[in-house]
């Protein structure tokens, strides 16, 4: 069972949800423009700066599957903010950094940061929330992170061009802030069937599998994947996972229980959604230099023009919220064949309002599936256990964005003069991303039922 706290105070998890989800979403991708002038101001160059942003990305994937876990046996509100005090200081250190280095130090510190807050965020809202309200509040939370999603790229380069990278980071500040406080204010919960004591070993292990993986996922491109350190990163992601594996089983109390591998609903859901964050991270990489690149557009006319589709996917977060458990992988398998379908339409566009039409769509699509996989992944698993959930399917979600920044490839080498070859190309992959997930869900036989051991509607989340 869970322990919680009810009253008023569960009515503020989803402020600090939704906070939360902003601050970090926001942060994953705003910098990306702002990499020259970090190189400038900091007098770096080269495949140095593309740590800025895989350092953080890293860090998050790596660390997401051991605190979604900790946040159930320590308190999941207990972790979020503590993930926000990190993500925060980190923040901070960031905007005031006076090398390269120090940035590097400080986004891996942030990406730690936002690891230990989103899983522990969504099993806190998870527990907070009646059955009957859940999906439709997480769903919104959700939308308000799409929106960072979406957006971080140009708030960065608006901020850059206009002030400077750093603030960027000072931004973040104020957010983790409001975040944190509205946090302090929610009801406590966590798993109180297992003896709050870390599985160590277990946590050591998959932290170090999960970190080689996201390291091959994010340097195998750059070094070769048939290369000499792409194989020793692939060894020890395989050596480090058989030996959690066989930990894990002998385990009284593990880190992650691997029954929850053979929950057919939570698997296909997951992987699915891995598939839908890559070709969603493809879409905003490529989409924006097909608009400068083939269709001529300046960088104003660009970023108005991607508001279009920016907006479609945030608005998806509720939308997905309104479909019920039941229906999930129905609808998550038609929403991923309707990106795909849009995706392709995309390449095939005579014009430039046609364009704007099929990627509007795809977005729509994208952001209905990627919200769905975190709202009904919840719902199949136990609230008790909802953090260790959370974590596994945000790691695999977030490695699957190195795949898409890898997939982005023939688009985003070209700097902003990408040619349509090379934009149809990445937008192809992406659909076939689409497909693959679709594929897998309509493979899956088993009904998602709804959520094991469910609260009751009292004291719920405001609908």
């Amino acid at each position: 069972m869970t322990a919680k706290n009810g009253g008023s105070a569960g009515r503020w998890a989803p402020a600090a949800v939704s906070a939360t989800v902003f601050c970090v979403q926001l942060d994953a991708f705003a910098l990306n423009l702002a990499l020259p002038g970090i190189g400038r101001d900091l007098g770096a160059a080269g495949g140095g700066l593309q740590w800025v942003v895989s350092g953080y990305l890293l860090a998050a994937g790596a660390l997401m599957v051991g605190a979604g876990r900790l946040g159930d046996l320590y308190g999941r509100r207990r972790l979020l903010m503590a993930g926000l005090a990190v993500f925060g200081g980190a923040s901070l250190v960031c905007a005031l950094a006076p090398s390269l280095r120090v940035l590097v130090g400080a986004r891996v510190v942030q990406g730690a940061g936002g690891a230990m807050a989103m899983p522990a965020g969504l099993a806190l809202l998870t527990n907070a929330c009646s059955p009957g309200s859940r999906a439709r509040v997480m769903g919104r939370a959700l939308g308000i992170g799409g929106v960072a999603t979406v957006c971080g790229p140009y708030v960065g380069g608006v901020l850059t061009e206009a002030v400077s990278w750093r603030a960027v980071c000072w931004l973040n500040v104020p957010l983790a802030l409001l975040a944190a406080v509205c946090a302090a204010r929610a009801g406590e919960s966590r798993d109180t069937t297992a003896p709050a004591s870390v599985d160590v070993a277990g946590l050591v292990t998959a932290t170090g599998a999960l970190a080689a993986l996201a390291v091959l996922v994010d340097r195998g491109q750059l070094w070769g994947w048939v290369s000499g350190r792409s194989a020793v990163a692939l060894a020890l992601a395989v050596g480090l996972g058989a030996v959690f594996v066989r930990h894990e089983r002998a385990a009284a109390h593990p880190l992650v229980d691997l029954a929850l591998f053979g929950n057919r609903p939570f698997v296909a859901l997951t992987a699915a959604g891995a598939a839908a964050n890559a070709a969603t991270v493809v879409v905003l990489f490529a989409v924006p230099l097909a608009l400068q690149g083939p269709w001529r557009l300046s960088a104003a006319g660009a970023g108005a023009a991607f508001l279009a589709p920016a907006a479609a996917m945030a608005l998806a977060g509720p939308v997905a919220g309104r479909i019920r458990t039941a229906d999930a992988v129905r609808a998550m398998a038609g929403a991923l064949v309707l990106g795909a379908a849009a995706l392709g339409a995309a390449t095939a566009a005579p014009t430039l309002p046609v364009f704007l039409v099929a990627v509007t769509g795809c977005g729509a699509a994208l952001g209905v599936a990627g919200a769905l996989t975190l709202i009904a992944t919840q719902a199949v698993v136990r609230p008790d256990r909802a953090g260790e959930a959370s974590g596994v399917t945000k790691t695999v979600i977030t490695t699957a964005a190195g795949l898409g920044v890898t997939l982005s490839g023939p688009a985003a080498g070209a700097h902003g003069t990408a040619t349509a070859t090379a934009v149809d190309a990445a937008l192809m992959a992406a659909g076939g991303c689409c497909l693959a997930g679709a594929a897998l869900l309509v493979l899956t036989t088993v009904r998602p039922g709804g959520a094991r051991g469910g609260r009751s509607a009292a004291d719920g989340c405001p609908d």
